[in-house]
């Protein structure tokens, strides 16, 4: 029976070795595959964004290049297109509210302007209030019915860019607002 117990005693001792053993080997090849996870997505974030910069530094490169090409005169061969466009944000959103059909409608609209001029996007920040006066007068007289449309929308897009080119044209001689865009537009 001792030598039974003895046998019994080192079959746990000698078990017990391997499992130590093998949860070790097992904490050790864990490690290894997170630090390698990390590494892999560290290498690979890398990539994206390199190629991301590199890809603009390209496109910066050709646009260099491009204005080093003039023509006869000096200027541009592609004359005007070739200016960069430069956006501007009305802040705060217009919302205004107009009347249709005996209820009362609202009518949220962000305006951004493009111009190829910073002296005009200049002059747009300027004169802002009587922008924002007459574009506000525009949009709550609208009808609802004629802007729920596409064509309608269309039309009032067209009008806010005859709207801001008229103030332009009074304060600084030239219209300069090449396009208007509707970034948001929520009626309800």
């Amino acid at each position: 029976m001792a030598a039974d117990e003895a046998t019994d005693d080192e079959l746990k001792e000698a078990s017990g070795e391997t499992t130590k053993k093998k949860s070790g080997a097992l904490k050790i090849i864990l490690i290894v595959v997170g630090v390698l996870a990390l590494l892999g997505t560290n290498i690979g974030m890398t990539l994206y964004l390199t190629s991301n910069s590199k890809d603009a530094a390209s496109e910066e490169g050709a646009h260099e290049e491009g204005e080093e090409s003039t023509g006869g005169d000096g200027e541009h061969a592609s004359g005007e297109a070739e200016k960069n466009m430069i956006y501007f944000k009305f802040d705060p959103t217009f919302v205004v509210n107009f009347q249709a059909q005996d209820a009362l409608r609202f009518l949220q609209v962000t305006v951004e302007v493009m111009a190829r001029d910073e002296q005009v996007i200049a002059a747009v920040e300027q004169h802002m209030p009587i922008i924002r006066n007459n574009l506000i007068v525009l949009f709550s007289s609208q009808d609802f019915t004629t802007i729920s449309t596409r064509v309608g929308k269309e039309r009032i897009r067209a009008q806010t860019l005859s709207e801001i080119q008229k103030v332009l044209k009074e304060q600084i001689g030239k219209p300069g607002v090449e396009e208007v865009y509707f970034t948001n537009f929520v009626m309800q």
